[in-house]
């Protein structure tokens, strides 16, 4: 059984389980977290799955948890772990199965106070011109030529096709689009179920809401970003949809019984998974790519009907993207370790890129500042807009994604009243659109940690500094 007594205290918010602990670790096991949220982490399985990361073949430094780390398949939800590349380790389990589930924050001139008459109308729109539900979808379905150039271009080509603007494609993570990705080895099966989900919801805790800006901590940040005090903001929160499950399923499956091929030999057959440069890890990471591009193109057109119900209610006041990051990918990037450029095969699942100023990889608006890090609360409560730190490089220029689960959706579906959550949002302002009251059970507040905690945490920690807190006005439930 595993308990804080494990963990050598680093500092205030990092622990480590070294290497010693389990004969089968490569590298030591690392969280980020306060003693509170440290102890919060023995209610489940999540340890124990991080210790088990710790196990990949080709794996650097350490593997890694943020402070809203909960129990998930293979890796914990909100692990990262950096493989060397090309012939480390590549786990479908490290990205999760819904590839790309990411966030993306519109930004208006406008306050809440110049739409308030107008929001519920507002919400009602949205929620009209945005399906969201498991399976569905959009009346018109694409044909495999469309689903094959959209797995391949993501949101880019979709704004090479008027659905969009040439900055939403800068301001996006890799620029919406993945360059290995190949459709042809996404499974017919994967196709089906994306052809009429591109601009739609997902169920779980994805969700579309109205915010309005809080607090600004960072005032010059706050004004690079373009944010600004009581400013009316649209945080879209969706993944790959049933797309991106199918190609998580199909991989896996052949994983597990492929690794034995390699002489590997995990914990947990959850982490199944193949050296990077085998033709089994090229075929995923290049099937991951286009789930990913997938991604971005969903949350690209759910943007383009945003700015269409956006036009209709509130008129021509224009909503830009600030910027839209992954939660759940994996990516070859070049990392300093000890003094030497490495390419690594970085697993984020859970867990958001955080770069920090001057890096390559950020687009000219963000170089002098660093990237904009986008953190989801849960159902009713505050979001986090961070920037990125260069002391992020330790681990791998990664913060936490969200508040973290406490409470398995099976026991908040038992334990919380829907309606009686809905009631206590309305009596707090906020509006809930949503069509069953089990799906905002699952995902109440309640069943969640404290997302200023976790956002806490990682600001001490100096991974990433806060610059604005965001509060709902309208909720538009993922069912």
């Amino acid at each position: 059984m595993i308990s804080k007594k494990d963990f050598i205290k680093i500092n205030d918010y990092l622990w480590e389980i070294p290497k010693s602990f389990r004969s089968d670790m490569r590298v030591p096991a690392r969280i980020y977290a306060s003693e509170k949220l440290l102890e919060e982490c023995f209610r489940d399985e999540s340890i124990k799955q991080l210790i088990n990361v710790a196990t990949l073949p080709g794996i650097v430094k350490y593997s890694i948890a943020m402070p809203d780390i909960h129990e998930g398949y293979g890796f914990p939800i909100g692990g990262v772990a950096a493989t060397k590349y090309p012939d480390g380790a590549i786990s479908p389990g490290g990205v999760g199965f819904d590839i790309n589930c990411g966030v993306r924050l519109l930004i208006s001139n406008l306050n809440n106070q110049e739409i308030a008459s107008q929001l519920d109308k507002l919400a009602e729109e949205i929620q009209k011109e945005v399906p969201s539900g498991l399976g569905k979808g959009r009346e018109v379905k694409l044909s495999t030529e469309q689903i094959n150039r959209i797995l391949e271009g993501g949101a880019k080509y979709l704004v090479e096709k008027g659905y969009g603007e040439k900055e939403d494609a800068e301001n996006c993570e890799s620029y919406g689009k993945l360059e290995w990705a190949e459709a042809n080895y996404v499974s017919e099966k994967a196709k089906n179920r994306g052809r009429n989900q591109v601009g739609t919801l997902g169920s779980g805790n994805h969700f579309l809401e109205i915010q309005k800006v809080d607090q600004i901590y960072n005032e010059e940040i706050a004004k690079e970003f373009g944010l600004f005090p009581n400013q009316v903001v649209i945080m879209i929160h969706t993944g790959s949809r049933g797309l991106g499950h199918q190609i998580a399923t199909d991989y896996l499956r052949e994983m597990v019984f492929v690794m034995q091929k390699y002489g590997i030999r995990l914990p947990d057959k959850e982490l199944a998974c193949v050296p990077f440069n085998t033709k089994e890890g090229e075929r995923y990471f290049n099937a991951m790519c286009c789930g990913a591009n997938f991604a971005w193109a969903n949350r690209q057109m759910i943007t383009f009907y945003v700015r269409k119900a956006w036009e209709r209610i509130i008129g021509k006041e224009k909503l830009t993207l600030l910027y839209d990051v992954a939660h759940n990918i994996a990516k070859i990037e070049e990392h300093e370790i000890n003094g030497q450029k490495m390419k690594l095969i970085v697993h984020r699942k859970g867990a958001t890129r955080a770069f920090p100023p001057e890096h390559p990889e950020l687009p000219d608006r963000y170089r002098k500042t660093g990237q904009p890090v986008i953190i989801p609360g849960s159902m009713g409560t505050a979001s986090y807009v961070l920037v990125g730190e260069e002391k992020s490089k330790e681990a791998w220029y990664t913060v936490c994604h969200g508040a973290g689960r406490t409470m398995s959706r099976a026991k908040a579906i038992k334990t919380i009243s829907g309606r009686n959550v809905v009631e206590t949002l309305r009596q707090k302002g906020i509006i809930v659109k949503c069509y069953s009251f089990k799906g905002v059970a699952e995902e109440a507040p309640q069943a969640y940690k404290n997302v200023d905690e976790v956002v806490d945490t990682v600001h001490k920690a100096g991974l990433s500094q806060r610059v604005a807190r965001l509060v709902p006005l309208a909720v538009i439930k993922g069912e």
